[in-house]
């Protein structure tokens, strides 16, 4: 009524960039925000559509791992963990044990480079503005997996700090993979040799701490 009509229509032109087009260019902040809103909106609306799914036939949320495999094709769809995780523990209240045992049951993760550069990471305070429930639920995640690492590698601070799911340095980041492989049951490369080099090379120190984890299921080319 004031005559403000681009104001007025901001909100949903802004909500609309999210699907209009997909994972934009993020060299630039803007670009980075909109991926990780795009990111999230995905996983959380497959987790929910999976979840509601179980509920509308009447199934326990506790026999996820048997009535669905949830298979993070590269680092892109990482979020799963930290949203699953609230999805169990704050709309589910289950316990924090309860609810990491389903996860680490019912996601594994393909990965897709033998590049520690190309990884995905994200900047902990992009995170902490976005997602702040998510941040403190990879916090908790990492806190009680580097609690186990330094228990059985004791005294190896150089270990702890390659293995954690926070980067740190002038920007402190969320390493995607890292939090990925923590929290799946099974992890491969897309090949045979690919895998056999994940293990001895970019994921050295997780096979180290659990080989049962990494298998190779071939993609059919190789």
């Amino acid at each position: 009524n004031q005559g403000d009509y681009v104001n007025a229509n901001l909100d949903a032109s802004m909500t609309a960039n999210i699907t209009k087009v997909l994972y934009p260019n993020d060299n630039n902040y803007e670009g980075k925000e909109l991926r990780l809103k795009q990111q999230y909106l995905l996983v959380s609306a497959t987790l929910q559509d999976i979840i509601g799914h179980m509920k509308f036939y009447g199934d326990d949320i506790r026999t996820l791992p048997q009535k669905a495999a949830i298979q993070m094709n590269d680092t892109h769809p990482a979020l799963a963990v930290p949203e699953l995780m609230r999805i169990l523990i704050d709309d589910e209240k289950m316990d924090w044990d309860e609810a990491w045992d389903i996860c680490t049951k019912t996601l594994n993760y393909t990965n897709h480079t033998l590049m520690s550069e190309a990884l995905e990471k994200w900047p902990v305070a992009l995170m902490e503005k976005l997602l702040p429930r998510h941040l403190e639920i990879i916090y908790d995640i990492n806190y009680r997996f580097l609690r186990t690492v330094s228990t059985r590698y004791i005294g190896d601070t150089e270990r702890l700090a390659r293995m954690s799911l926070i980067e740190e340095g002038p920007v402190k980041m969320v390493r995607m993979a890292y939090m990925a492989l923590v929290a799946s049951g099974k992890v491969n490369g897309v090949a045979g040799l690919h895998t056999e080099l994940l293990k001895n090379g970019l994921f050295k120190d997780f096979n180290d701490r659990n080989p049962e984890k990494f298998v190779n299921v071939t993609n059919g080319i190789t």
